[in-house]
């Protein structure tokens, strides 16, 4: 399993991204292409399974993009990417905790119990 955490910067018309512990860096015209761009760059690193991804504004001008590498499957990411880096396997966290939830039964009123009627 491959994180790969970019920091995105816009300068004019373009933004720049350069990886936080590593070599990969890429520039495109729009959020989009360089998406595209980040995630080719880090699947000829690592090709190993199914590829996840999180792109978050952090102010107008900045931005943190992260590409999550094979993982299990390809479950969504829980909580944002900080979470999703630290979950296991995807969405097996997700999984574990839906059993322990237990689901409360709401009692439906019916006419009989407000005391009238319709053809009173």
């Amino acid at each position: 399993m491959g994180v790969f955490t970019f920091v995105c910067r816009s300068s004019g018309d373009e933004w720049n991204a350069k990886q936080l512990s590593g070599d990969l860096e890429a520039s495109a015209g729009s959020t989009y292409e360089l998406q595209r761009k980040l995630v080719q760059a880090a699947l000829s690193t690592d090709s190993s399974g199914g590829v996840s991804s999180s792109f978050s504004i952090i102010t107008p001008s900045s931005a943190v993009f992260q590409v999550i590498i094979g993982g299990g499957g390809g479950g969504g990411f829980i909580g944002g990417g900080a979470a999703a880096g630290a979950a296991p396997a995807g969405g097996a966290l997700a999984a574990e905790a839906a059993p322990a939830e237990e689901k409360k039964e709401e009692k439906e009123e019916s006419d009989e119990d407000m005391g009238f009627s319709l053809f009173d």
